[in-house]
């Protein structure tokens, strides 16, 4: 009965402020890609390519009377 303070629920942790933590990462492959800057996702000439067959293939090219 002497530590009657702690209980079997309540474990002493000792808190780390975000910036104080170290070591070693989990994924030591994902610290490359975050520190990586990000750009905008650009389609490539072929998909644009394609997507503009598909637009004209949608379009009515037949002109009306």
């Amino acid at each position: 009965m002497a530590n009657k303070a702690l209980a079997t629920r309540q474990k002493m942790t000792i808190r780390v402020e975000p910036s104080q933590q170290f070591g070693k990462p989990r994924n030591p492959v994902a610290v490359a890609a975050k520190q990586r800057p990000g750009g905008p996702h650009v389609k490539s000439p072929t998909a644009q390519r394609q997507a503009e067959k598909r637009a004209l293939a949608k379009a009515k090219l037949v002109a009306d009377d």
